[in-house]
C-alpha cells in the first residue's frame, strides 16, 4: 500500500483567476513506490484543512495594535492567540511514480469581515506558519494487479511558513488599492442615501465627507487614522 508524505515547496498566487487564489505547490512522494520503482498510485482524491498557527510567530507594536480587533489586548494573548481555521479545500492527484508535485489552490478573500483577511492584511511582513492536515482515498495498483482504495492517514501533515509578501502582491493584483467592506442593508441604504442627497459621485467620497465631519475638515487621512479612537 503507499506511504505518501506531503511537503509545501513554495506558494505563488495564481493570475487571471475569477477570484484570488493562492498556489502552494505540494509535492507529494509515495515511500513505497520509490523503493521498488514500481507506478502504485492511480490517483488521489486529496482533502486537506489549512490552519494558521498564530502563536507561532512574533509581531511588532504596529501589528499588535492592528491586531487587537481580533485577539484583543496583547496582554491576553497568552489565552486569545489560537490556531485560526484557514480554509478546506480538494484536489484530485493525477496518476505518478515516485512522486509529483501539484498544484493546492486556497481561495482567499479581501472582505474585512473574514477574521483571515483582517489577519493577513495587519502584518507587515515575515511569515505565516501554516499546518497542513490531509485525508482522502488513495487508489493504487494492488500486487495482483487489482485496483485497491486506501485512506490518507489522519496523521499526515505538512508544515509551511508562507511569506506575507507573497499574500499582499496578490492581493494588490487582483484589488489595487482597494478593499472590501461588507455592510448591513439598512446601514448601505443609510449610506446610499447620504451619498445621492450630496451630489456625490463615488463611494470615497460619501465616507471621506462623514470622516471629516467627525474628524474636522483639515484632517488628512493619515491623521485621521492616527488621532481616531
Amino acid at each position: 500500500m503507499p506511504d505518501l508524505n506531503f511537503q509545501v515547496e513554495s506558494a505563488e498566487s495564481v493570475p487571471y483567476a475569477a477570484t484570488p487564489l493562492l498556489a502552494l505547490k505540494l509535492r507529494i512522494s509515495d515511500a513505497a513506490g520509490q523503493s521498488d520503482g514500481s507506478t502504485q498510485v492511480h490517483t488521489v482524491a486529496l482533502r486537506c484543512q489549512v490552519r494558521i498557527e498564530t502563536p507561532c510567530r512574533k509581531y511588532a507594536p504596529a501589528e499588535q495594535e492592528r491586531l487587537k480587533d481580533l485577539f484583543g489586548e496583547p496582554s491576553r494573548w497568552g489565552q486569545t492567540l489560537k490556531s485560526v481555521l484557514w480554509t478546506n479545500v480538494s484536489t484530485i492527484v493525477p496518476r505518478f511514480t515516485g512522486s509529483t508535485v501539484v498544484d493546492l489552490q486556497l481561495p482567499c478573500s479581501f472582505d474585512f469581515n473574514v477574521a483571515t483577511t483582517k489577519y493577513f492584511d495587519a502584518l507587515e511582513g515575515g511569515e505565516v506558519p501554516l499546518t497542513l492536515l490531509f485525508s482522502g482515498t488513495i487508489f493504487h495498483e494492488a500486487e495482483d494487479g487489482s485496483l485497491q482504495a486506501a485512506q490518507v492517514p489522519w496523521e499526515k501533515e505538512a508544515a509551511y511558513r508562507l511569506p506575507v509578501s507573497v499574500w499582499k502582491e496578490m492581493m494588490s493584483q487582483y484589488y489595487p488599492n482597494s478593499a472590501w467592506l461588507c455592510l448591513r442593508k439598512d446601514v448601505f441604504d443609510q449610506l446610499q442615501e447620504f451619498k445621492v442627497r450630496n451630489s456625490l459621485p463615488t463611494w470615497e467620497q460619501a465616507l471621506e465627507r462623514l470622516l471629516s465631519r467627525e474628524f474636522g475638515e483639515g484632517k488628512t487621512k493619515k491623521s485621521l487614522v492616527r488621532d481616531a479612537p
